[in-house]
């Protein structure tokens, strides 16, 4: 294994640890504290909402026109793909038991592999010896992720929490969620020729997947009350805020 593929690993890995501390958290706020559910769910849609733009369709569009100059095509069927399987499968699973979690652990592991995969890429870039690849705008790009994972996090298990899976279990399926980043990272190192191409669908597909859970499956509940409407905003604005500042 070479030098940059080691060093995606370890950028990933620890965007995956940051996810499990934030999953870790969220066992502070409880399952049986009624109050605090309203805000947490509401949190969590904001955190998926602003994620679903700036750490996807905003990257992706911008590299699909980099790739092929028409930068809406690819970022537009990934992103109405994503939501188109995520809607079905909500209709296959809707009526069982916490189907609402089952699809946001599903949405986020769509959207933390293709993050992975950038990582990777970002370091195969460097080690191909691409023009502008250097491995400290890929260690930047890592860290910004692993920051953002660390809400991600949060957001996938206090709704498990919510709808009342107990503890052990909503840390389990939350830092599960992240364990796709370390994949990505080394498969996106090791064919950067490959992945690179098909990063603009990947991300969009992740962001339609976490759009429709957010709209179909949290707004509903969260912006019943306006402790759920204010979870939600300071869920956007933490995200938007990271996403902008790194």
């Amino acid at each position: 294994m070479g030098e940059m593929t080691l060093c995606a690993l370890a950028a990933t890995t620890v965007g995956w640890l940051v996810t499990a501390l934030g999953a870790l958290l969220s066992l502070a706020v409880g399952g049986r504290e009624e109050r605090a559910m309203a805000p947490t769910l509401g949190f969590a849609g904001g955190v998926m909402c602003a994620a679903s733009f700036w750490s996807l369709l905003a990257p992706a569009a911008e590299l699909a026109g980099e790739l092929s100059g028409r930068g809406w095509l690819p970022t537009t069927a990934g992103f109405l793909c994503g939501a188109l399987t995520l809607g079905l499968l909500g209709e296959i699973f809707r009526g069982k038991l916490k189907d609402r979690g089952f699809l946001m652990v599903l949405s986020v592991t769509l959207h933390n592999l293709p993050e992975g995969l950038a990582v990777g890429v970002a370091f195969g870039a460097v080690a191909a010896g691409l023009s502008g690849a250097d491995a400290a705008g890929a260690w930047m790009l890592a860290v910004g992720i692993a920051l953002q994972n660390l809400p991600e996090g949060f957001a996938v298990a206090a709704p498990l929490r919510r709808a009342g899976l107990p503890r052990w279990k909503s840390f389990f399926w939350g830092q599960a969620s992240g364990l796709v980043e370390p994949v990505g990272g080394v498969l996106g190192c090791a064919l950067v020729g490959l992945f690179r191409p098909a990063l603009p669908f990947a991300l969009s597909y992740a962001a339609g997947a976490m759009i429709w859970v957010v709209f179909a499956e949290i707004a509903p509940e969260a912006c019943a009350s306006r402790r759920g409407m204010a979870g939600l905003v300071a869920g956007f604005g933490l995200m938007m805020l990271m996403d902008l500042a790194l």
